[in-house]
């Protein structure tokens, strides 16, 4: 008789997978179905979701679209779907693509499944995404509506339901036979848990490491290269740099005093088109300086400065990125040694 196999956050751990599926004894008969979060955060997101592509493919898996999934989808991006987006390389448009129609949610005649959580008292086909998926502004909204009471504690029925997303410690977390936490924390050095249906009878298999604090120190430094730090605006860059301060502050550290340097040349540069324009007129004249600027790179500051309006924010304004701030420092012949970003 086939069976379900229902396994918490994945989150990359392919061997672990592996492993919990030969402790469970999975047959080509049984359905396996991943509470979503197959990947992010542990070393082989691509493996994992080859394994569920195929195994879907054959109808013998269901996959529930979990926020990270979502993440990928909609293109929202932290650390952990930075590292991703890089282990699947050339793949990742296609891996995203696939991700775009998983379901929310699956029954079976024993349980309901979902990612994270859902508002009891409402039927299924009613629930939100966002609150089964637990994203941000889902559990959010779900705190909100509940009085910041737990979901899981005020759940009834009518079936027992089997969800991932918060981790509920190194072992499954069973409420009144109604209750199932699968989240063992597999990424984290924890477990990788499966409920099989209908027996509901549980299997874990341990971690082999904390994943994610190796993939976060294996990856810090393709992450961050692999951004467009030449073109990127001022403000936006060091916002940019404020999302990885806490897991890479070396590299963050040396681009942000790099981003220092080169903000820097606004200064040198007002002072040079100044110094420039004193020039062009103690040499043409008033009348003359028109015509004899015209080959003048950002002549449009060099006629600011005749006027005495040459401002710092002028300048900041025309050079908006590091890469336009270093182009006109290289025409006024500016040396820096933040010529490139420190990688």
């Amino acid at each position: 008789m086939s069976r379900h196999i229902v396994i918490g956050d994945i989150h990359g751990c392919y061997h672990e997978l592996q492993e919990l599926l030969q402790l469970v004894g999975a047959t080509d008969d049984d359905i396996i179905v991943s509470v979503g979060d197959l990947v992010d955060r542990g070393p082989d997101s691509p493996a994992v979701l080859q394994y569920f592509q195929a195994r879907c493919a054959q109808g013998r898996a269901v996959v529930l679209m979990g926020n990270h999934e979502r993440k990928h989808v909609r293109q929202v991006f932290s650390y952990s779907q930075e590292i991703t987006r890089l282990q699947f390389a050339e793949k990742y448009a296609a891996a995203v693509e696939w991700m775009k129609n998983l379901p929310y949610s699956y029954e079976t005649p024993e349980c309901i499944i979902v990612h994270a959580a859902l508002l009891p008292g409402t039927a299924l086909s009613a629930q939100k995404e966002e609150i089964l998926a637990g994203t941000t502004s889902g559990e959010k909204e779900l705190e909100a509506t509940l009085g910041g009471k737990r979901w899981h504690e005020l759940y009834a029925g009518p079936k027992p339901v089997a969800f991932g997303h918060h981790v509920v410690g190194h072992a499954p977390m069973v409420q009144r036979d109604l209750i199932y936490g699968l989240d063992t924390g597999a990424c984290h050095g924890g477990q990788l848990t499966a409920l099989v249906l209908p027996e509901f009878k549980l299997y874990s298999v341990p971690s082999r490491a904390d994943y994610w604090e190796i993939e976060k120190r294996k990856w810090q430094q393709a992450v961050l290269q692999s951004k467009p730090w030449l073109d990127l605006g001022f403000a936006k860059a060091h916002r940019e740099l404020e999302r990885y301060a806490d897991d890479c502050s070396a590299t963050t550290q040396a681009i942000a005093n790099w981003l220092t340097a080169v903000a820097d040349l606004h200064a040198k540069c007002q002072k040079q088109v100044c110094a420039d324009a004193v020039r062009f007129e103690a040499q043409h004249g008033k009348d003359g300086f028109a015509a004899a600027v015209e080959s003048y790179p950002h002549k449009a500051l060099l006629h600011l400065a005749q006027r005495g309006r040459l401002d710092l924010a002028a300048v900041q304004n025309r050079c908006p990125t590091p890469r336009k701030t270093l182009d006109l420092a290289l025409l006024l012949g500016l040396t820096s040694t933040a010529a490139a970003p420190p990688f």
